[in-house]
């Protein structure tokens, strides 16, 4: 019996220890009284849970209630498991334990038992749907849904074991090396990437396979679960693009507004808005609602405005973020005939000789209507329907009906009987008609040539610098035309000696006089002498067998002198491009200058202010004398000055521009050299080191710093460099008030590479409101013997000046005292006695 029981206990204490690792209790026995446990589900195999203790008169124990055929307990207290529990059938497993006596009957109790299942990662994930099917619009916006997957897991969602994680894993095709399409990771809503919103195109690729994985354990585990979904994305055509253009009739006389198109967005939800293209915008007389329908507000004048132009706007829910790209809405304002044909002059002034020939034209009438051209409403008619006087007959004159050209119909004209016609021409468009005043002059025939009142204008003599516009002669010719009329104006024109037109020759309506100009600048060297024959002829021709002859022309001689001009440079100015560094004595560039007259010519320097440049005097040439340096001037101006070499000492100049290249010359500056810490130092301070280059190509960025100095700086400070900047910081918390002088190596990394060493100035101090206050540092609190001396010394002198002054006013006043009492006194005696 011994052996049995012990082979029992011996199972026991083995069931004992395997299977109470699962459940989460420290203690394994106890009292009788309520006990919760924790159990994680799936465990196979007997497991030990509890042991309840009891003592008489409690000599069993009975469990009841959810017990699932899987919980049991022995008559000995051993609460235990005969199988698995499943969190996904049963979460919680209530039950009671009783204390019974040796008749069955219940002594203690009951006692509450609860089970709690825990749940282990024992389920796969699962799509709602073996295979989904979505759409998308063309340049949809990136990142907005346009369809979701879902996934469902039977574990615990309040463990990962239930939470979900979604990935694209691949799409097909894939045209690009980036994907179209992304889907979040938590919601599992699929959108465009930003490759998929500007590359989506129907025409290209209309059907997209997508695979979909979701794993559990939030996508964070190797050992997850996963389950995988297709996803059939179909492209459609972008709904958002300009629509047709749209014509309106202009004055519309329907109720406004009125629907004239409409833009729609690829999802609903949109908001729209309008605005005009235009710079300065102009207030649109359209509108749109959120349906995206536009309209016109109100009636249209073509006259006024023939076309509009403006943008319409898709934005999100909210009103705050562009969809996509504005689209382009045209609208054009049809003409309608609203307005009457306009002469282009008040009154129109034609003329035409008294011989001019039947069918010749004589001029056009020009009317204009501000309905749009090339319709009906804009076409002309031209009709005659008045003449006066009606002399000889009464329809001298004939108008084309289609372009408004008059022409002589009758060989009736006679000045010395009628001077003028004044015709009315009608003007009709289909709905209006105007009427235009005509006035038509006749004029005498040109039977009369221009006579110059001399043939020979002498001789003129001018130096070569007479400037150009100077008048230097005034000539003369007449003609017995009808005066301020086309046969009696006359127009000079020089027929021989000029062949650059030098000359011009300008004539006053008023007294057909004419100016010989200079018109181009003389030169003595090249033409010394012009020999000028000048003609007269009037703009209308002259009658048939009427011609001009030698009456008509006029000589002029002149003769140019010559005048010591200034050398001239070509050309005028040099810009010249060196580096900095290029040594002394390399040429800049060669000036050059003539001199009309051939003399000689010496070259000097002026404004050289800072002898950066030399010149050879003889043939020009500049040369470096001395180093150059673009941080001091980038640009260095000079005049080159060329002098003749004659008693008159001419002289012009020419500007010179230097523009130096940089070159890497100059090592990093600090742009500040102080900076301060705030004491007590906490231990995560540090300040930015300001850095400069006056090189023009220094990259800040490529900058190195080294500390330098001795193991005290080494321990106590720190630099470093955190992307484009360098920052210093302190090292021991514990540095004192003061200022510290820190040397630091700095290295441009240039071509070639500029080194050199600042010293920063940090100070470590107290610090109020963000500001520094650092005590001056003092020998000792305490004055010196000399110092106490001195301030003694100073004291009793003050002291003595004060008391000097109070003796003083009180001797001034005693003697005025004395003074008014002899003044007073009554008697000799008294005086006396006062004295």
């Amino acid at each position: 019996m011994f052996k049995l029981y012990g082979v029992y206990i011996l199972c026991l204490l083995v069931l004992h220890q395997v299977d109470c690792q699962a459940v989460d209790n420290a203690q394994l026995d106890g009292p009788l009284e309520d006990k919760s446990f924790s159990v994680q589900e799936g465990s196979i195999g007997g497991m030990y849970l509890y042991r309840f203790k009891f003592e008489p008169p409690v000599v069993s124990l009975r469990l009841t209630g959810e017990k699932d055929g899987i919980i049991e307990m022995r008559p000995d207290g051993v609460l235990y498991l005969n199988g698995p529990l499943d969190w996904e059938t049963k979460k919680v497993h209530r039950l009671q334990v009783e204390g019974l006596n040796v008749n069955g009957q219940r002594v203690k109790g009951p006692y509450s038992i609860t089970i709690y299942v825990k749940d282990i990662n024992d389920n796969p994930p699962e799509f709602d749907k073996k295979r989904y099917q979505g759409t998308v619009r063309q340049k949809s916006r990136a990142g907005k849904p346009f369809m979701y997957v879902k996934a469902s897991d039977r574990d615990d969602p309040s463990t990962p074991n239930g939470q979900l994680s979604y990935k694209l894993r691949q799409h097909f095709p894939n045209p690009l090396p980036e994907m179209l399409f992304q889907i979040d990771n938590v919601t599992g809503a699929i959108s465009t990437t930003d490759a998929g919103a500007l590359n989506l195109n129907p025409a290209v690729v209309s059907s997209f396979l997508l695979d979909v994985e979701a794993h559990d354990m939030a996508g964070q585990s190797v050992n997850a679960f996963s389950c995988t979904t297709s996803v059939e994305v179909t492209v459609l055509e972008n709904l958002w693009k300009s629509p047709p253009p749209v014509k309106i009739r202009e004055n519309s006389t329907e109720p406004h507004p009125i629907s004239i198109t409409q833009v729609q967005w690829n999802n609903p939800g949109a908001k729209y808005e309008i605005s005009s293209k235009e710079k300065p915008p102009m207030k649109l007389p359209f509108m749109i609602d959120q349906n995206g329908t536009i309209y016109v507000t109100e009636p249209l004048d073509r006259e006024e405005k023939d076309s509009y132009s403006f943008y319409a706007f898709a934005k999100d829910e909210d009103g705050d973020i562009l969809l996509a790209p504005p689209v382009i809405v045209m609208v054009t304002v049809e003409d309608i005939n609203d307005n009457p044909p306009v002469c282009d002059k008040a009154l129109i002034k034609f003329e035409v000789q008294e011989n001019e020939a039947v069918g010749n034209l004589i001029g056009t009438v020009r009317a204009s209507d501000a309905d749009q051209g090339g319709t009906i409403a804009s076409r002309l008619e031209y009709h005659i329907i008045d003449q006066n006087p009606k002399i000889p007959v009464d329809n001298v004159f004939r108008i084309d009906s289609g372009a408004g050209t008059i022409n002589l119909l009758q060989n009736a004209l006679r000045k010395q009987i009628v001077s003028n016609y004044s015709l009315k021409v009608e003007v009709t468009d289909p709905a209006f008609r105007t009427v235009c005043d005509v006035q038509i002059n006749v004029i005498d025939i040109n039977d009369q040539i221009p006579i110059f009142e001399k043939s020979d204008y002498g001789y003129i003599t001018l130096p070569e610098n007479k400037p150009v516009g100077t008048v230097i002669m005034e000539i003369q010719a007449n003609d017995g035309d009808e005066p301020f009329t086309g046969s009696s104006q006359i127009v000079y024109a020089v027929k021989k000696g000029d062949p650059n037109n030098t000359f011009s020759i300008q004539t006053d309506p008023k007294t057909n006089r004419g100016y010989v100009t200079i018109n181009k600048v003389l030169d003595f060297e090249t033409t010394p002498a012009y020999e000028l024959l000048i003609s007269a002829t009037n703009p209308e021709p002259l009658v048939a067998g009427i011609q001009y002859n030698s009456s008509s022309l006029a000589y002029l001689r002149l003769n140019v002198t010559d005048v010591d001009e200034a050398p001239i440079f070509f050309p005028p100015i040099y810009i010249v491009d060196r580096y900095e560094n290029v040594s002394v004595g390399t040429v800049v560039t060669t000036a050059m200058a003539y001199d009309p007259e051939r003399a000689r010519i010496r070259y000097s320097l002026k404004n050289n202010n800072r002898n950066w440049l030399r010149i050879d005097p003889l043939n020009g040439t500049i040369y470096t004398a001395s180093p150059l340096d673009r941080e001091t001037e980038r640009a260095y101006m000079v005049q080159v000055v060329a002098t003749e070499q004659t008693k008159a000492y001419q002289s012009s100049t020419a500007q010179l521009i230097l523009n130096l290249k940089d070159v890497n010359d100059n090592p990093p500056k600090l742009a500040k050299d102080f900076l301060f810490f705030c004491h007590p130092l906490q231990g995560n301070e540090r300040a930015k080191i300001e850095v400069t280059d006056p090189d023009e190509f220094s990259y800040i960025p490529r900058f190195t710093y080294v500390l330098l100095g001795d193991s005290t700086i080494q321990n106590s400070w720190n630099v470093s460099k955190d992307g484009l900047h360098a920052y210093i910081s302190p090292k021991n918390i514990n540095l004192e008030e003061k200022t510290y002088d820190i040397p630091i190596q700095m290295n441009d990394n240039g071509r070639p590479p500029m080194q050199g060493v600042v010293y920063l100035q940090v100070k470590v101090c107290r610090c109020v409101e963000k500001r520094c206050f650092l005590e001056i540092d003092t020998p000792s609190s305490l004055p010196t013997v000399a110092m106490a001396v001195g301030i003694l010394v100073a004291v009793l002198v003050v002291i003595g000046v004060i008391l000097g002054i109070v003796f003083l006013r009180l001797k001034h006043k005693k003697q005025n005292q004395q003074k008014a009492t002899r003044a007073n006194a009554a008697s000799p005696s008294e005086l006396q006695n006062l004295t």
